[in-house]
Parts: C-alpha cells; structure tokens; sequence
C-alpha cells in the first residue's frame, strides 16, 4: 500500500480586502488632514507677517543665489550673522521697509542750496556779459565807444559802467543832457537786461571839479543824481522794463573810478549794477546805509552823508 499514490489536496485561501472596513482610507485622510493643516498655518503666518518681511522673503525666491551668495537688497533680515540669512530670532521687531516706516523729516542744507543758486545766477551774468560785448562789438555806433564801456563782475552783480573820455563826454558839459550816441548805448543796453530776472541799480558819478553854473543848491550831488535818473529814462524807453529798477542814487565824486586824478574825465560816469539776490535782498531791506562795492569792494553809501536817492 506504500506504493499507492496519494491524492494531491489543493488549499485555497480566499484573501478578503476587507471592503469599507479596510485602513487604507485612514492613511488618505491623515494626509488629507496634514495637508490642511499646512495650509491654514501657512495662511496664519501670511497674516501675521509685516509686509516688509514678505518683501524681504519675495525677494529672496526671486534672486536666491544672488542673496545666498552675497546678500544686498533681496537678502531678507542683512543683520543676521550669514548674508541672505532668514529672520533673527534675537530680534523683537520685524523687518521694516521705507512703506511701513513712520514719514522721516526731509532736510535741507541751506548753505548747499545757497551756495548753488548763486552759482547759477552767476553764470546767469557772466552770460548777459558775454551777449553785451557782443552786441557792442557787432553794432558800428556802438563799437566805437567800447573803451568807454566797461563790464565787470562784482560781489554785487554784474556792473556796466558808462564813462566819459577828454573829448567824447556822454553828457553835456555840466548838465543831465545825453548826447544822441549816449541814448543809443543805453537803448541797447536797455533790451539786454530784459534777458534776465535780476533788478538794477544806476549811480551817477561826477569829478571833483566844483559846479560852477552859479545856481544856489544845486552841485554835483544833484547833477550826478539828475545824470542818473536821466539815464533810468532812456534805459526805459528803449525797451527795458521799469519794475526791474530798484535804486537810483547820485554820489558826486565821492567813489573816484581814477583815485590818484579826482578831476580825470572817468570819474563822470553812469554805474549800472545788474544785481544778484544777495544784493538786491540788502538793497530791498536798507534803511539809509547799504554795502555797496562801486570798485569791486564793499565800500558804503549813506544817503544822510550826501548821497541823494531819487525815484
């Protein structure tokens, strides 16, 4: 019976998944539930955060390598201890950027700008003198009184001085009458100072040579102040504008252009000061004394020592 074969017996095992009772749907819904769980505190740190530190991690995700490597305006909190490093932890307060700080007070260096703007004024000037040499040195008339013009900066301003030569005076002898070329140089002069903003100022100047036409009150502080005031005329009627005289004064010959000869020709003159703010600001402001600089210096004329001031 050893020999007799034995029957095979297959065993068959019936595996069940379990169904709707299995754990595979728990393993879904706990990552499900994580998922969520990112998302809602990742939404509560979005809310929580300063706007600079989202700028601050904006910037970092936009150049990272660049900040990793050397940190700089994307590097997120730059005084962590490693350039483009995260936020300090040592620290109480977030970042702050320029939208979040309180409004900072702007100043201003007054001396830069003062500085500044009389540096543009005076080129300003240097300019107009550039243009009235031009003009004197294209027009025949005029050309051939450019000795007696002379142009000059100084600390007032630009100064055009119109003086008198032994035979070729610009008034007549003794008296506020201009001479027919005279009116024509202060008529061009007239249209050129229109090109700039700056007020004026006109002195008339006379030589130490007493007046002698006899008349009782009248000397050289009256001629000079007439000559001047003459002058103002003709600068206005050849096309300047009016509000842009400030002063008209008559000095006699109290400011010598040749001090070493007080009775030479030159010192009968007709000074006009195109002025710079600094000037115009003392002159708008005096109350009888002035600095003035007729030499390039700052000499100064009073009206109660002599000097007759007219309208």
């Amino acid at each position: 019976m050893a020999d007799e074969a034995r029957p095979i017996v297959v065993k068959r095992v019936k595996k069940s998944s379990g169904g709707h009772h299995g754990g595979a749907w728990k393993i879904a819904y706990a990552d499900f539930v994580t998922a969520m769980m990112a998302f809602f505190l990742l939404m509560w740190l979005l809310g929580s955060t300063s706007k600079g530190d989202l700028q601050g991690i904006a910037d970092y995700f936009a150049t990272p390598l660049k900040v990793a490597m050397g940190g700089g305006s994307g590097s997120g909190d730059s005084s962590h201890v490693i350039k483009g490093g995260g936020k300090d932890l040592t620290r109480k307060d977030g970042q702050v950027k320029a939208i979040d700080a309180p409004g900072q007070k702007k100043t201003y260096n007054v001396k830069t700008a003062t500085e500044l703007l009389e540096k543009v004024e005076g080129e300003r000037l240097r300019t107009l003198k550039k243009k009235i040499e031009e003009v004197i040195a294209s027009n025949p008339v005029l050309r051939q009184y450019k000795n007696q013009l002379l142009l000059d900066i100084t600390s007032e301003g630009l100064r055009i001085q119109i003086v008198d030569e032994q035979n070729r005076p610009m008034f007549a002898l003794a008296k506020a009458d201009l001479q027919p070329y005279t009116v024509e140089i202060l008529h061009e002069i007239g249209l050129a100072l229109n090109e700039v903003p700056n007020k004026i100022s006109l002195s008339g100047h006379t030589d130490a040579t007493p007046y002698s036409r006899g008349e009782k009150g009248y000397s050289n502080w009256e001629l000079s102040a007439d000559r001047a005031n003459a002058s103002r005329r003709e600068l206005v009627s050849g096309g300047m504008d009016e509000s842009k005289v400030l002063r008209v004064v008559g000095l006699s010959s109290v400011l010598p252009f040749d001090k070493e000869n007080p009775a030479n020709p030159s010192n009968r003159r007709i000074s006009i000061i195109v002025m710079n703010k600094r000037a115009e600001l003392a002159a708008s402001q005096e109350s009888g004394a002035v600095e003035v600089s007729d030499s390039g210096a700052g000499l100064q004329e009073q009206k109660d020592a002599g000097g007759t001031q007219t309208q």
